[in-house]
């Protein structure tokens, strides 16, 4: 796609220097998580489909208390919550388990100087419940970086922008990889990272830098 094509540039650029320092801060948060922090990151992004932000990282501390991830029934209960409810909680506290049997796998993995894009296709590969998305979102909170998370708000940013003709009803694969690459020239072109660009869009539709 052409630069000339792009829209509202002069705007998205002035809003972005008034975020600017928070959004480095936040990233730069993310790169010092420790290891030791992986699986619970991992664990969050599980529960984050169809679900706020903020209610799974109310759950995430829930069962981190109960030490229960490897109880799905315990962690079922825990999900089902009103304090914090989470949307398919019987089928994501199963997936949480099965993330906890691996966790030694991941950390194995995670701990090899892998690209990004390498680590993305083992975890959607061998995690189930991470789709694309998901992957991308939980290996940009520990610090990977150039992956896109193309969740709802990032489409829409994208669209406004002219990036996208228009929002996908839904994203295979190849459909996923090829808005990722629209959105990787456009962050270059515009002379901001995808991943700033990311905790940007997030917070121009929410009104928070969330994780």
């Amino acid at each position: 796609m052409n630069k000339k094509n792009y829209a509202g540039i002069e705007n998205l650029l002035a809003e972005f220097l008034q975020r600017k320092d928070a959004i480095r801060t936040r990233l730069d948060e993310f790169a010092r998580v420790p290891p030791e922090e992986y699986f619970y990151e991992l664990a969050y992004c599980l529960l984050t489909p169809q679900s706020s932000a903020a209610n799974a990282g109310r759950a995430i501390e829930a069962l981190r208390k109960a030490n229960c991830f490897d109880r799905p029934k315990v962690s079922a209960r825990i999900l089902k919550s009103r304090a914090h409810y989470i949307r398919f909680h019987n089928t994501k506290a199963r997936r949480l388990a099965e993330a906890n049997a691996q966790s030694a796998t991941l950390h194995s993995v995670l701990s090899k100087e892998h690209q990004a894009e390498d680590v993305r296709r083992w975890i959607v590969t061998h995690v189930r419940g991470l789709g694309w998305k998901e992957a991308s979102h939980f290996l940009r909170n520990i610090g990977y970086r150039d992956l896109a998370i193309l969740d709802r708000h990032i489409l829409k940013n994208l669209r406004v922008h002219n990036v996208i003709r228009r929002i996908p009803k839904t994203l295979t694969p190849k459909r996923y990889h090829a808005i990722e690459q629209e959105f990787r020239l456009f962050a270059r072109e515009v002379g901001i990272s995808m991943d700033e660009l990311d905790l940007f869009f997030w917070s121009r539709e929410t009104g928070e830098i969330l994780k």
